[in-house]
């Protein structure tokens, strides 16, 4: 996963993602029991919907969308979660592409039949669909 580290004066990171679909997002944060809650941003001309995951220290995490992406905009000095923020991001960015495979093949057919994390950390996603034209 492609990631850029932006630093702003303050203090905020703002990490490029490759993330667009708020709904598989969504998906990717569940699968890995992060809570998160939608933040509707209504700026000039424009509106859309952000995700806010919350910290107990209340300086929360959020994917803030960029026109293009969803970004993580977070203050690491803050940063509260279970992991590095690099690997946090490493993490839903795995999810996120499992749930992408499975909506989108759907789409066009497919059922899934098995989705399992392996010892080494990847992920092996089995479709199938059946041929109904005989």
């Amino acid at each position: 996963m492609y990631l850029t580290l932006k630093e702003f004066m303050s203090h905020f990171t703002h990490m490029e993602t490759r993330f667009q679909n708020l709904f598989y997002l969504e998906k990717a944060l569940s699968r890995l029991n992060i809570i998160s809650k939608q933040q509707q941003t209504a700026i000039p001309n424009s509106s859309h919907i952000n995700l806010v995951i919350p910290q107990s220290n209340g300086y929360d995490a959020e994917f803030c969308w960029s026109g293009q992406e969803y970004e993580l905009v977070v203050d690491p000095s803050f940063w509260e979660q279970s992991y590095p923020i690099q690997d946090f991001v490493d993490r839903i960015a795995q999810k996120y592409a499992g749930e992408v495979a499975i909506g989108e093949s759907q789409k066009i057919g497919f059922q899934p039949v098995k989705y399992q994390q392996n010892s080494d950390g990847s992920n092996t996603l089995v479709l199938e669909r059946w041929n109904s034209n005989k």
